[in-house]
């Protein structure tokens, strides 16, 4: 696509559109494509992808909870019976990593694990670990403050979430940057149009993160501590214990998201914030109105934009449509968040408006589980940024990365 033609292409009649995913007229600035899909085609049927795809606030909010729709289909339905190919031979060591994962999971498998990690996530639990935020938050700024400018992502908004979620599960702090290449790596899989290289890369990281995690397990069988791991291997749920499996996959996958979606926010939210042009002191001059800034950021820039779903059994919605069982469905969390009909001046940053919600954690039972922790990491790390480096801008226009369901920057160069 050339820098001259649309974005997209949209045909109310029919309710089908058309948006390339890893084109950079597209991807760089998805809101146009909504915004137009809001004026009259807010159900519909997108060609790249090939399924139907979801923008209204109120659709998306009740499918993310509507149980006819799940994360997985393989636990209702064979390969051969939706048309599926084999698993893939050079992807094994990725598929083990997602067999467990909370976020593919349905009850009651998803309910027994989901009950079993819930406990460390719950907010005054989180609350605890604000002193240890705010310490790594202002050890990155003095490092960084004498330097006049940085590439924010990689020396600030990355290395925070990933060592609260390393430290919380019991893995050391100097590994944060190895977790994040192996994390970086294996979500490059959700990107559109995948590469055999792309599979294959995210093979390796596979492996190699979960050969570093046997042997950490290994270590906590005989000398069990106070962390997260420790009590996954140990607790019992419904008289069972996870099986090492299940341990690494909730592992891998709280690693993975326990940083990828807050880093993001903190690198849109910084954007955000400084091309509004509004004072940052006012945006976070109490801690009511910080959470509210951060909820505008949330909503405004959300780090994910399209949820799947497979429906598990034939449905037909209210509006009359239906899918067969084994569809894919897409939610549109990005689009959901800039919904003209239910957020006033929905285009709009205005952290001080009164119709705030978001739907960028989810809803329902995949509700982020981490949503409290990444709420804390938002609100420290933003405020204490603009409160020890009040002379903050761009450096150079920001630029997002080339993957469309994780929207965050490829970098944000600035300078004070």
């Amino acid at each position: 696509m050339n820098q001259h033609a649309p974005a997209f292409a949209i045909s109310a009649t029919d309710r089908r559109a058309s948006a390339r995913p890893r084109d950079a007229a597209f991807y760089q600035n998805p809101y146009a494509f909504y915004s137009a899909l809001h004026l009259g085609t807010p159900t519909f049927l997108w060609e790249d992808y090939g399924h139907w795809c979801f923008t209204g606030f109120r659709e998306v909010n009740a499918l993310l909870r509507d149980k006819r729709f799940g994360r997985q289909i393989l636990h209702v339905a064979s390969r051969e019976e939706l048309g599926w190919p084999p698993p893939k031979d050079h992807t094994a060591a990725f598929d083990l990593t997602e067999k467990y994962s909370l976020l593919a999971l349905e009850p009651p498998a998803h309910t027994r694990l989901r009950n079993l990690v819930n406990r460390a996530f719950v907010s005054r639990n989180v609350a605890q670990l604000r002193p240890r935020i705010e310490r790594l938050a202002n050890e990155m700024i003095d490092r960084l403050e004498p330097e006049g400018g940085t590439e924010l992502i990689r020396n600030f908004a990355a290395p925070i979430p990933a060592v609260v979620i390393a430290e919380m599960i019991g893995l050391p702090a100097e590994m944060a940057p190895q977790l994040l290449n192996w994390s970086n790596r294996m979500v490059q899989m959700y990107m559109y149009g995948v590469t055999r290289e792309t599979e294959l890369d995210a093979n390796r990281a596979s492996e190699d993160f979960m050969a570093y995690l046997r042997e950490v397990i290994a270590e906590r069988r005989t000398a069990p501590r106070e962390d997260l791991l420790t009590h996954m291997l140990t607790s019992e749920v419904d008289g069972q214990k996870l099986s090492e499996d299940e341990v690494m996959s909730t592992a891998i996958l709280l690693l993975n998201a326990g940083h990828e979606a807050t880093v993001h926010t903190t690198g849109n939210a910084v954007k955000t914030i400084l091309e509004s042009g509004r004072d940052p002191k006012t945006l976070f001059a109490t801690p009511e109105q910080t959470e509210a800034t951060v909820e505008e950021c949330l909503r405004f820039d959300a780090p994910l934009h399209m949820f799947t779903r497979y429906a598990l059994s034939d449905v037909t919605l209210d509006d009359g449509q239906s899918f067969r069982k084994g569809e894919v469905i897409g939610l549109m969390l990005g689009a959901a968040n800039r919904d003209p009909t239910r957020f006033r001046d929905a285009d709009s940053f205005d952290p001080f408006r009164t119709d705030g919600q978001n739907v960028s954690f989810g809803a329902g039972i995949h509700f982020c589980i981490g949503a409290p922790l990444a709420r804390i990491e938002l609100q420290v790390a933003l405020s204490t940024l603009f409160r020890r480096l009040p002379g903050l801008r761009l450096a150079a226009p920001p630029r997002y990365n080339n993957v469309y369901h994780f929207h965050g920057l490829e970098r944000l160069d600035v300078v004070w």
